[in-house]
């Protein structure tokens, strides 16, 4: 389906649609996922020097990161925080 000349919020439930269709014929769902997985964990241990402990201190950093901005956002958006 060609989205060329559309808005783009109709360029984005064309994605979505094209994204759903995607993942209804995927009989394996982890397997899809496994090279994404790999790579973000290889990340962390390339980071620590090959140290998986350093490694996973390193990853739990990176979502408590995520998690104090998504804290401040949400008190910047007048929601929960």
């Amino acid at each position: 389906m060609a989205n060329n000349g559309l808005p783009p919020s109709e360029k984005s439930l064309v994605g979505r649609i094209a994204s759903e269709v995607s993942w209804a014929g995927t009989p394996d769902r982890s397997a899809r996922t496994a090279p994404a997985r790999k790579a973000f964990k290889d990340k962390f241990l390339a980071e620590a020097g090959g140290d998986p402990v350093r490694a996973e201190h390193l990853r739990k950093a990176f979502y408590a990161r995520l998690a104090l901005k998504s804290a401040q956002a949400r008190r910047r958006r007048g929601g929960a925080a």
